[in-house]
């Protein structure tokens, strides 16, 4: 009776742990976006411009809450799984990791409405930014496991978003 309790319970801990990986590597690399050929950092940044839209359009009057709540629940989730999926393939920054690039985006977009020439000023400002890595985006990404990834998103989500603020604002 105790072998067949054993053996059930390794099967369970074996499927509770591949669900968990399915998982942690399905977010991270944005549900497979990561996957597509050719710049996987800029088809995240493109993923996170639809996400944003759609969450404008489907929870309006209270897209602004929704989008900030999204944004504050992404950066710990991108942090964990980055790191995760960092460490189970031996890599410091894979580049099927995308979930930090979603992250940076919908923080630049935070800060002006929607409207077409500040999303897509937006999309090529944070690009630029999460490729030049200005000072501290760089260096962030020193910092250990999810956080070294997912930090210089932020950074480069920042810049962006305060240069396109500041061209609403003018």
């Amino acid at each position: 009776m105790e072998a067949s309790e054993s053996l059930e319970r390794k099967r369970v801990v074996w499927k509770t742990r591949n669900i968990s990986r399915f998982l942690t590597r399905s977010i991270a690399t944005g549900c497979g976006v990561g996957y597509l050929p050719w710049a996987p950092g800029t088809w995240g940044s493109l993923t996170a411009v639809v996400l944003v839209l759609l969450i404008h359009q489907l929870s309006s009057p209270y897209s602004l809450a929704v989008h900030v709540a999204c944004t504050v629940v992404l950066f710990p989730l991108a942090w964990f799984t980055s790191g995760r999926f960092a460490q189970e393939d031996g890599d410091l920054d894979p580049d099927v990791v995308v979930i930090d690039e979603i992250f940076g985006q919908f923080l630049c977009l935070l800060w002006v409405p929607v409207i077409s020439f500040y999303w897509i000023f937006g999309f090529a400002l944070f690009r630029f930014f999460d490729i030049v890595k200005p000072f501290p985006a760089k260096q962030s990404e020193r910092l250990p496991g999810g956080l070294g990834i997912v930090t210089d998103d932020l950074v480069a989500g920042l810049y962006a978003g305060l240069v396109l603020w500041l061209i609403y604002a003018l």
